[in-house]
């Protein structure tokens, strides 16, 4: 009987799914638990909220230390994904969010 596992090994990259504008060369896919457990601890900073014009797509980023981020997207069925994400990245991907015209900021 074949079995499709579609987990990953060792060393393979998390991608952040295609409707995002931007990607990231350093992003590390996270439980849910352990997501939002993150984005609710009161050290965190929410760096805004942003939603897809086209679809009902949701994506939300936050500082979680002086070097780490959280990006939290929600799919158009409801279901969060958390990605970690590297600080200095993620201010020049904010920049290209905030140019595209596909995505809206709401907060």
């Amino acid at each position: 009987m074949a079995v499709d596992n579609n987990r990953c090994e060792s060393g393979c990259a998390a991608t952040l799914p295609d409707v995002v504008p931007f990607s990231l060369s350093h992003v590390t896919r996270q439980s849910w638990e352990l997501g939002t457990r993150s984005v609710q601890d009161e050290q965190t900073t929410a760096l805004g909220k942003w939603s897809y014009q086209a679809g009902q797509w949701s994506l939300s980023l936050f500082a979680v230390t002086s070097e780490t981020a959280i990006i939290r997207i929600q799919t158009p069925v409801g279901r969060k994904r958390y990605y970690g994400a590297i600080q200095s990245e993620l201010h020049t991907a904010m920049q290209e969010l905030e140019a595209s015209a596909a995505w809206q900021k709401v907060m």
